[in-house]
This record gives structure tokens, sequence and C-alpha cells, in this order.
């Protein structure tokens, strides 16, 4: 008897009892596409994190999961106060990165995400995230 192997997106319909959010199917489908390593990498997480979450058993933040879905995948985007329209999962990258005085454009992107941004989920102290 030949095992039944599931895709990605199967096992997400299955995991989220038959109506996984878009975002999780979008995920699944590129992991069906581009294996677990090449959806991980296009979403800034780890592959172990991604099948978790395509598989409803991550424990982590799935809000801040699907943010980056939706900016990496789903063309989600913000309007910076430096940089205009920028997707979200950038935008979520340049607040984890820390102050570096290396060039005017980068002192001006961690200023603009710790002051108050709309877009930030920096809760309070310079580099907290």
């Amino acid at each position: 008897m030949t095992p039944v192997i599931l895709s990605m997106v199967d096992k997400a319909r299955v995991a989220w009892g038959g109506s996984a959010p878009d975002w999780v199917r979008e995920l699944a489908g590129l992991a069906d596409r581009e294996g677990l390593s090449g959806a991980a990498v296009r979403i800034g997480y780890s592959p172990a994190t991604t099948s978790q979450v395509i598989n409803g058993k991550y424990r982590g933040d799935l809000c801040k999961v699907e943010e980056r879905v939706r900016g990496a995948l789903m063309g989600l985007s913000v309007d910076c106060p430096v940089l205009g329209d920028l997707s979200r999962d950038q935008c979520l990258n340049w607040q984890k990165k820390p102050y570096a005085p290396t060039s005017a454009h980068r002192v001006r992107m961690h200023r603009a995400c710790r002051a108050n941004c709309p877009h930030s989920r920096i809760k309070g102290g310079d580099d907290a995230l």
C-alpha cells in the first residue's frame, strides 16, 4: 500500500478545520511550489516555523507571521513616513535593524520606526521590538 502524500495546501486545510485563512493558504501554496525552505526565506522565518504555521501548531505571534506573509506574498503595503509605499514585511525588517550611523537614510529609518510611526510594532525603549 502506497502512503498518501498530502500537499501543504491539503495539510493546511486539514489542520485549520477545512477553512484555513487566506494568508495560510497562500503560504502553503508557496511551500508546495518552492518547498518549506523557499517559503521560509521569503517570509523571514525558519522552515520549522513555516511548517508549524501551515499545520496549525505555531504557538508564537500568528499576527506577526500573517503580516509578513501578507507583505511578502500578497502585496500588503504601508505608507512609510520616510520611504512612502513599502511592503509590510520590509517595514518589519526595518524595525528590527539596530541603530547604525552608516548612512543618513539608515538613521532616518531607525528614528522614524521609533517615533510613533503608526505601522511600528516597537513598544517602548529605543531598540525594543
